[in-house]
């Protein structure tokens, strides 16, 4: 995949680069595979705004992806590379020797036609999956599961990946791009490579419509504000609100620690590195 630049022939071309998506599927996605989604537009069962900055978008579907490949010792043909509005990695259409089909994140370089295949023992090539136990230390992968059985977790968009940096007795010490080092048990799966559409994070959308396309609604700055309305507003002249960034709840806008699972932390033997 390569990016697109556009002739300033307008303000928002000017500024626009996109991903050239011209080798994906041109077509519908698979329909047994798909579900509606249901749009909320921020609001609850009473039509009142719960979550800001939120409305309209372009209808989607949701594509159900198979994070777990429990299809063992099955070989599967990849059919086709698609587009998935849902997330900002592609998707594969893979179909097994018994004519089932599934979607799959798209790893790096696999094409339609290629061959894949899960379980113990496999070939360390690009798109199969197995234990962690079965990779060697360097090999770069993604969709890992935390527990046994319990689908692919980690490293899941666009462009990621990890590093198996090696073995401690039942565990696998892996690097994750954030720099965080933690321990996995081995018997958990991952897939062989990195995740497809490593652009994405060069993409300049150009317009204010490309995100209304997305969902996403006008926001304005605390500090355009009165005092009345944000604790960032106020003040003679352009002030940067003269304290740590806050919601307009006084919040703290670094947010909230969402990794509530204490139990994990002792798997943990690095913490990602502070920018």
């Amino acid at each position: 995949m390569s990016l697109k630049t556009f002739k300033p022939y307008t303000k928002s071309t000017r500024g626009t680069v996109l991903v050239d998506k011209s080798d994906l599927w041109k077509g519908k996605s698979n329909k047994s595979l798909t579900y509606g989604k249901v749009s909320t537009g921020g609001r609850n069962n009473l039509g009142r705004i719960t979550s800001r900055h939120k409305g309209a978008g372009h209808k989607k579907k949701h594509r159900i992806v198979d994070f777990y490949r429990k299809k063992d010792d099955m070989k599967a043909k990849v059919e086709r590379i698609e587009y998935d509005p849902n997330r900002s990695a592609y998707v594969a259409l893979i179909k097994y020797e018994d004519n089932v089909m599934n979607y799959i994140i798209a790893p790096t370089n696999v094409k339609s036609g290629h061959e894949i295949v899960s379980g113990r023992n496999k070939d360390i090539k690009i798109g199969n999956c197995m234990p962690l136990s079965d990779i060697p230390a360097g090999t770069d992968i993604h969709n890992i599961e935390l527990s046994p059985g319990g689908g692919g977790k980690l490293v899941r968009s666009a462009g990621s990946s990890a590093e198996i940096a090696g073995m401690d007795d039942n565990y696998c010490i892996i690097k994750l791009k954030s720099g965080e080092i933690r321990k996995v048990i081995s018997t958990a799966r991952a897939t062989i490579g990195v995740v497809s559409n490593s652009d994405h994070q060069n993409v300049k959308i150009g317009k204010a419509g490309r995100n209304r396309w997305k969902g996403k609604r006008p926001q304005s700055r605390g500090v355009a504000m009165n005092p009345v309305d944000h604790p960032h507003g106020g003040g003679e002249g352009k002030t940067s609100g003269g304290r740590s960034p806050v919601s307009p709840w006084g919040q703290s806008a670094k947010g909230l620690k969402t990794r509530s699972n204490k139990r994990t932390n002792k798997f943990i033997i690095s913490r990602k590195k502070k920018r």
